[in-house]
């Protein structure tokens, strides 16, 4: 499978690759696995979704916000392999979720992030995942997301 050719299908143009925001890199090879710093839903420095979901977002803005994590994540994994065909399988994704005290759909929030990287990397991208309430994100941001992912030996 051609995963830039995949791309153009779905019309998906890859962000830069996130530059980071305290004293951390975006992402880090250690032998065949890939850890990807947490992601916010950023373009370039503007957070596109700020507050908490069930108070000032809805899920299907979260479901959004996480979307665009995953497309950072994704962007950062690049930067590393360079051709994203390297990457033999995104093993796991955890997705912190800014919730208001009664809100607790995190999961459909993070499906987002889950439905677009099968979209995107088919058999390759199923992934375990977590899905966690957090009272508060850098920033105030709705969502944020961290993956591995694991390339293929060369």
């Amino acid at each position: 499978m051609k995963i830039e050719k995949r791309l153009k299908e779905l019309n998906i143009k890859l962000p830069e690759c996130p530059k980071p925001a305290a004293i951390y890199v975006p992402v880090v090879l250690s032998d065949q696995f890939i850890f990807v710093s947490g992601q916010t839903p950023k373009d370039g420095s503007t957070l596109l979704y700020k507050g908490k979901l069930g108070r000032d977002l809805t899920v299907e803005e979260g479901y959004d916000a996480s979307r665009v994590c995953v497309l950072r994540c994704i962007s950062a994994l690049k930067s590393i392999v360079g051709n994203l065909d390297n990457i033999e399988s995104i093993v796991k994704l955890t997705g912190y979720v800014n919730s208001s005290d009664d809100f607790y759909e995190q999961s459909s929030v993070i499906n987002g992030a889950s439905e677009l990287i099968e979209e995107i990397f088919e058999d390759k991208g199923k992934h375990a995942r977590v899905a966690v309430g957090t009272n508060v994100l850098p920033g105030n941001a709705a969502v944020e997301i961290e993956m591995i992912a694991k390339i293929k030996e060369i």
